[in-house]
């Protein structure tokens, strides 16, 4: 209640005044969120989040859904590759950060050294407007290890005797995959396409170590924005109620995927 609560209806109060930190806050009404409205940036960060979050999530739940399937397999020394595709997730943000820069790099970075190495000239990931969000996407995939080891416990929580009497029927890998693993780990992937949501609309330190919003607003997100408003321009009014605007969206997002999880999540019925 604390180190929450106290904060978030702070918050509220806060976007309903004109404060710069240096003086005592004055109430404005809702003159704050009638700025939003009339804001363009704010359209343009909204859009970029949106996009932001729709593709990482996407990509992150094909990609660590194949990468657990992989490392589900009772393979030899499994448990050591389960460690290594882990071990990203730990690495603080701004480290994450300082790596990507250097990976993304349009002359000496890997990722165009490779592209290079197969005849393909490779884009300026961060400087180009085109390039900036999918390189971002691309990044989050990479410490994307919390999300793989829940599946792997989704994974193994499967009965072993449906995969059995599938084989039995004549079901190959697909028709197995298809009727039996999506079905029952749709709870767990329902979970992280939510939780994925949150967290990518709400994304902010990577970007403002990496672009900075640029370039030409490309990656402002909305919680760099907030960030902006708040941290460089001193207008700590305008910043609450930008983070009420983001909380909205989040709020809907959700309310949305809950709304659309009647037609694709199975639950076991004991």
């Amino acid at each position: 209640m604390l180190f929450g609560g106290g904060p978030i209806v702070a918050s509220a109060a806060i976007s309903f005044t004109d404060w710069s930190l240096l003086s005592s806050p004055s109430f404005v009404g809702a003159a704050n969120y009638v700025k939003l409205v009339q804001d363009p940036v704010f359209y343009t960060a909204l859009g970029n989040t949106v996009y932001f979050a729709a593709a990482s999530v996407g990509l992150g739940v094909v990609s660590t859904l194949g990468l657990a399937l992989l490392l589900n397999l009772p393979l030899r020394g499994i448990a050591a590759f389960r460690t290594i595709f882990y071990l990203p997730s730990v690495v603080s943000g701004i480290a994450t950060a300082l790596l990507w820069v250097n990976i993304l790099h349009p002359d000496f970075g890997m990722i165009n050294y490779l592209l290079g190495l197969a005849g393909i000239q490779g884009p300026g990931w961060l400087t180009a407007e085109e390039w900036a969000v999918p390189a971002l996407v691309l990044m989050s995939i990479w410490g994307a290890g919390n999300t793989i080891v829940i599946y792997l416990a989704g994974l193994q929580g499967i009965p072993q005797s449906l995969y059995e009497a599938a084989m039995i029927d004549g079901a190959g890998w697909w028709r197995r995959l298809r009727h039996i693993t999506v079905p029952m780990l749709s709870p767990v992937v329902f979970f992280n396409v939510v939780t994925g949501f949150i967290a990518s609309l709400q994304a902010y330190v990577l970007v403002l170590v990496m672009t900075k919003g640029g370039p030409a607003n490309a990656t402002l997100l909305l919680g760099l924005y907030v960030y902006r408003q708040a941290f460089e321009y001193f207008d700590m009014g305008y910043a609450a109620a930008l983070s009420w605007a983001l909380f909205a969206v989040v709020i809907l997002v959700t309310l949305v995927q809950f709304r659309l999880a009647r037609r694709w999540v199975h639950y076991e019925v004991a």
